[in-house]
């Protein structure tokens, strides 16, 4: 059992660490970005050891996935089982009972009025791919919008959706036709002459004024989809007004709005949707990360009208696995008891914590999110906001020197997106070390060009 975190014992990467790097670099794509050079022994709640005995306190959660903690025993303890039972027998040709008892559990907790189905997948960008085939079918139109800073994933339907960084883009195109994107609205970037509420308005005007007006008709738009929590775009809350405003836009124009719940949904929010919050009702929810507690598993939830496609029309041969199945259900059922509320109750006491050490650190220019799902966006002036791109990187690294995972979130913002058991102990821990953190970074740089913090 852990019981001290974090603990570093070596040096960081330890020589067990640098080892498996070593290997890693030799036979493993350099497509995936590695922030920091951890090497995962184990996990255990909101605790990881690595190879070389070191412990880190995790406020990453492996983007936003083990809700649960690492290796929760319920969790673990319902795979198991189902794992002696049986591992795989493919939703697509045959049925079995811990799919049907998830679709039902789903249904449940669904952030829209049913009767609901069901498609199960096996990640965030096939749930999104799911639900783009899914909005054209039904509505017999070609044509999607989506949002500046989006991420909805990286095959090429939901990357043609995906508006958060050049290089997930560039040098795939042509992407996928028909595929527009309007402002998302960043409050703390609106332009000064804007309250939150009259930006949001104006970036729901951009899609009339602009695209209505001079490039796509609205009778050939099949949905808009859009994250309530931009997660890669850097944890930019949209406001509830923008969210009300899009669905009646939608509404108006028989457009399916789909609410991208990847990241922000299964409790993260402090709500078990995001969309919550709003009181909004999608017409198609999609959902993976926190679903299973780190088993593969996405899912593609609408009305049953809309999911009234015929057999063969769309299918996945892994999707909805027996196992991963297995873990959703024990998941849900940690997360409607305890998880969720305790998202919001930590949440709070983080949030609060990370906006008093606004006061000290003139690197933070905004702190914001819902739940456990917080965002530091790191400036290097307050009045011209100019974006600390490489300062927040630092910031990635001393963090993870001192024993804490975090991991960047667009441009210049740190996410904080532990596991749902964080206790205030623990979050405490991690203002801790996110002061020292932001301490050494602003240290390096004063007089180059950041002002002197507070004291």
């Amino acid at each position: 059992m852990i019981t001290t975190i974090p603990e570093i014992k070596t040096t960081l990467p330890g020589p067990k660490a640098k080892a498996v790097i070593e290997r890693d670099a030799q036979v493993v794509s350099t497509s995936y970005t590695r922030d920091y050079p951890l090497v995962m022994a184990r996990g255990e709640g909101a605790a990881v050891e690595d190879v070389d005995g070191n412990i880190f306190l995790d406020c990453a959660a492996g983007i936003a996935v083990t809700a649960t903690g690492h290796s929760h025993p319920d969790v673990v303890k319902a795979i198991v089982e189902q794992a002696q039972k049986f591992l795989h027998m493919s939703g697509t040709d045959f049925y079995y009972e811990p799919q049907v008892r998830l679709g039902e559990e789903l249904s449940a907790i669904a952030p829209l009025k049913g009767p609901h189905r069901s498609f199960f997948g096996n990640s965030g960008t096939e749930a999104n791919e799911a639900a783009l085939k899914l909005a054209k079918y039904y509505t017999k139109r070609h044509n999607v919008i989506a949002f500046f800073g989006a991420f909805h994933g990286r095959t090429m339907g939901s990357l043609s959706l995906t508006a958060s960084k050049i290089t997930q883009r560039k040098g795939f195109g042509p992407l996928v036709p028909g595929t527009f994107h309007a402002p998302y609205p960043d409050s703390y970037r609106r332009p000064a002459n804007h309250t939150p509420d009259s930006w949001s308005a104006e970036c729901l005007r951009f899609i009339e004024d602009q695209l209505f007006t001079h490039v796509v008709s609205p009778d050939e738009v099949a949905a808009v989809m859009v994250e309530p929590i931009q997660g890669e775009g850097g944890y930019i809350v949209a406001p509830d007004s923008f969210l009300h405003g899009l669905r009646e836009l939608t509404r108006k124009y028989g457009i399916l709005l789909i609410a991208d719940e990847v990241q922000s949904g299964m409790g993260r929010s402090g709500k078990m949707f995001a969309v919550e919050h709003a009181g909004v009702e999608p017409d198609i929810v999609t959902m993976a990360k926190g679903i299973a507690s780190g088993m593969p598993l996405g899912v593609t939830l609408a009305r049953a009208e809309v999911m009234s496609w015929p057999p063969g029309t769309h299918a996945s041969t892994f999707g909805g696995n027996p196992v991963s199945c297995a873990a959703s259900l024990a998941t849900l059922k940690l997360l409607r008891a305890t998880l969720v509320r305790n998202a919001a109750e930590v949440g709070g006491h983080l949030m609060a914590g990370a906006r008093e050490l606004m006061n000290k650190h003139r690197l933070i220019g905004d702190v914001r999110g819902r739940g456990l799902m917080i965002g530091l966006e790191l400036v290097r002036d307050r009045e011209s906001k100019e974006r600390a791109t490489t300062e927040r990187d630092a910031v990635v690294k001393e963090c993870f020197k001192r024993g804490m995972l975090v991991l960047g979130a667009g441009r210049n913002a740190v996410r904080l997106s532990p596991p749902l058991v964080l206790t205030t102990q623990q979050a405490d821990t991690a203002l801790e070390i996110l002061d020292e953190a932001l301490t050494a970074v602003e240290h390096d740089a004063r007089g180059a060009h950041l002002p002197p913090t507070q004291d």
